[in-house]
């Protein structure tokens, strides 16, 4: 049997890769920062006047830890009682079903090309 050599990708080929998937990487990265979908909660369910440690539910000890980082009761407001918001649409979820079906099958497909493309490589045709 022959020894298999795959084919040759060129230096240029290389680096457009490369740059293609740091680019990918990214905007994965950074694009919920930037249409603000990324983080924590963005509003506080019950606002409370005047916070104080035990207004907002903190003992001594979780109250010493939030001034040990530099927080008082003021600045820690809205970091202790904000909550996440897990609402969705329907509309959402069956765009979100779409794209994982779709990417599934065009995994598939790319796939299958790619495992016969090797085959014929290593075996030759039929």
């Amino acid at each position: 049997m022959a020894h298999y050599t795959p084919p040759a990708q060129s230096k240029l080929g290389q680096i457009i890769d490369v740059i293609v998937l740091v680019t990918l990487t990214v905007g994965a990265l950074f694009a919920p920062l930037w249409l603000n979908l990324a983080g924590a909660a963005k509003t506080v369910a019950t606002p409370v006047e005047n916070p104080t440690w035990e207004a907002l539910g903190q003992n001594a000890v979780q109250a010493g830890q939030y001034e040990a980082l530099g927080y008082t009761p003021e600045s820690a407001h809205d970091l202790i009682l904000a909550r996440f918001d897990y609402s969705f649409t329907s509309g959402a979820l069956i765009v979100m079903i779409v794209v994982i079906v779709a990417y599934y099958a065009l995994l598939l497909k790319f796939s299958e090309s790619e495992y016969r493309e090797v085959i014929s490589e290593k075996f030759g045709k039929k």
